[in-house]
């Protein structure tokens, strides 16, 4: 698919398609409009109202165009009242256009819509984002693919003349969340650790990054005990993922973003039941997903901040060699921890991983992670949790999240909930009680930090889309990587 930033306006404008954005009750046939609308004899007042189209958000209107027109389709589409729209509504106008040009078999596809807040790169940058994601498609697992390939061809946003920069950037950002999804929708059998590791490589010698890879007798040597409890029951080899982008010249700052990567969970011997969704548990490494997709767009990107990309990858199985409830690990910082659920196992791995980081003196840690169904039961499926306490890295996500149209909410640090860790035989249990549990996951993460500003981002819910969801189509959305990116770059 081809995107073309162009001058012209919708009266010159000639191919399959021709879409054009309208605030919430502004819905006026003025000047250009008006000029197009005579010129389609009046078939743009028609559908508006035909369709009683008043611009809301998320609405849209197709019809066909008569009269010999150059122009094939018209399609209107609804941004909300324009006081209240924020950026991510042109991600999701231009979602809706796109998938109503594939529905109308266009192969060209010029999309009018106004500049969001005086910018133009944003908008166009925007508008990119929303028809590649909206557009992506997955079939790589069936053998006769029920969808057919997406039959636009070439998309020009009008009068948005010398914003290819913008449109080339968001097209580099759209390629790690891709990435994410289809890293998040592969089954086990195709998602391994193995395999995980092979898409560092190819990440790596793509965009010229280093890649180290620790195997499981580099991680015994660093004491990595609590990452290679989880690991012990796999007959897959664990790997611990280590890729490092550096700008050439002195990094500006210098980052680590680790992602949980549970390319399966089984629940360990405390086993997931009926009714768990253990079916789904190929997802549990969407954060480290996100971490790879980050890694590919900052690849592309170069911007003059250092980068380490880390994941502790393996499998929770179980097997002769599983851990048991009651076991008691020891993490590379020398912490000892009582394994009360098997279950509880990313947290383990992100414990060695984040004590791995720190070692890096870095300015900043954020991991991220499926972490726990309790931030589900608080938060719903769209919206990840963010701890920190550091309220500046705390802001810098937030504002990210805002600029990429993810949505994460702050959540409580309570110390005092840190007694439920507490354990009569070791430093700490791996569970607490049930109530505040993502809190709890929060604070056991918490004491494998000790001085470099950190955050936790639990993301169990939106990794994932039961159904169509603006840009986000079914099944694996690719979350946090835009977020991740935005915030490496220092961009709110």
């Amino acid at each position: 698919m081809e995107f073309r930033a162009i001058d012209s306006k919708v009266l010159n404008w000639t191919g399959d398609a021709l879409a054009i954005g309208f605030f919430e009750n502004g819905v006026d046939l003025s000047g250009d409009l008006a000029q197009l609308d005579d010129k389609f004899a009046g078939t743009l007042k028609e559908l508006i109202a035909e369709t009683e189209f008043k611009g809301s958000v998320g609405s849209s209107a197709t019809t066909r165009v008569g009269g010999g027109s150059k122009i094939r389709k018209i399609i209107i589409v609804g941004l909300g009242k324009q006081e209240a729209v924020k950026l991510d509504g042109w991600r999701r106008a231009a979602a809706v256009v796109a998938r109503s040009a594939r529905k109308e078999k266009c192969k060209t596809l010029g999309i009018s819509l106004p500049v969001w807040n005086d910018d133009p790169d944003v908008t166009a940058g925007a508008i990119a984002e929303g028809v590649i994601l909206a557009l992506h498609q997955d079939n790589r697992f069936k053998s006769e693919p029920e969808d057919k390939p997406t039959a636009v061809e070439q998309v020009d946003l009008l009068g948005f003349a010398g914003q290819e920069a913008a449109i080339t950037r968001a097209q580099q950002i759209c390629d790690g969340v891709i990435l994410a999804r289809e890293l998040v929708a592969a089954p086990p059998n195709e998602c391994t650790p193995i395999t995980m590791a092979e898409t560092a490589q190819a990440i790596a010698d793509a965009h010229s990054l280093q890649l180290e890879i620790l195997e499981k007798e580099d991680c015994e040597r660093l004491g990595m005990g609590a990452f290679l409890g989880v690991a012990q029951a796999s007959d897959l080899p664990p790997k611990f993922i280590h890729l490092t982008y550096k700008p050439q010249g002195t990094p500006r700052r210098k980052l680590a973003i680790i992602g949980k990567g549970l390319t399966f969970d089984s629940g360990g011997l405390n086993i997931k039941g009926a009714g768990s969704g253990i079916e789904t548990m190929k997802m549990d490494m969407g954060g480290a997903a996100a971490t790879l997709g980050a890694a590919k767009a900052i690849g592309q990107l170069k911007p003059d901040v250092e980068v380490h990309f880390i994941s502790a990858v393996t499998e929770n199985m179980i097997s002769g060699r599983a851990m048991r409830p009651g076991d008691i690990l020891k993490a590379s910082n020398g912490k000892t921890i009582e394994v009360n659920n098997t279950d509880a196992e990313g947290r383990l791995t992100l414990a060695d991983a984040l004590v791995f980081a720190e070692k890096l003196e870095v300015d900043a840690i954020v991991d991220l992670a499926t972490l726990t169904g309790a931030c589900i039961i608080a938060l719903g499926d769209d919206i990840g949790g963010l701890w920190s306490p550091d309220n500046g890295l705390a802001s810098q996500l937030t504002q990210a999240a805002e600029k990429a149209g993810e949505k994460f909410w702050q959540m409580p640090l309570e110390e005092k909930y840190f007694e439920g860790l507490k354990s009569p035989v070791a430093d700490m249990k791996n569970t607490g009680p049930r109530g505040g549990g993502a809190i709890t996951a929060a604070l056991f993460l918490k004491q494998f930090v000790k001085e470099t500003p950190w955050a936790h981002l639990d993301v169990a819910g939106p990794v994932w889309a039961d159904k169509e969801n603006g840009y986000n189509n079914s099944g694996a959305t690719g979350f946090a990587v835009r977020t991740l990116v935005h915030w490496a770059l220092g961009e709110a």
